[in-house]
């Protein structure tokens, strides 16, 4: 099982369906458990949760960073 695919892939769910991203945030183990489709040990759910968690962080803080920039040069 490739954890970096699965977690590129759920970032991507996240990212383009609103529903889904809801239910990440709102019970992030059973909505992963649920769109992997493997009983996974808790360590690793936990492990793909906190990495796309920090993850869809940086994408939000870097596209921030490009606005504000976007707005000073404006």
């Amino acid at each position: 099982m490739d954890i970096k695919k699965i977690i590129e892939d759920l970032i991507a769910k996240i990212k383009n369906d609103k529903d889904f991203g809801s239910k990440f945030k709102s019970d992030p183990v059973k909505t992963v458990e649920g769109a992997v489709g493997v009983d996974l040990p808790d360590d690793k759910i936990n492990e793909i949760i906190e990495a796309v968690k920090a993850k869809i962080n940086l994408d939000d803080a870097a596209g921030g960073i490009k606005g504000l920039i976007n707005k000073l040069k404006g």
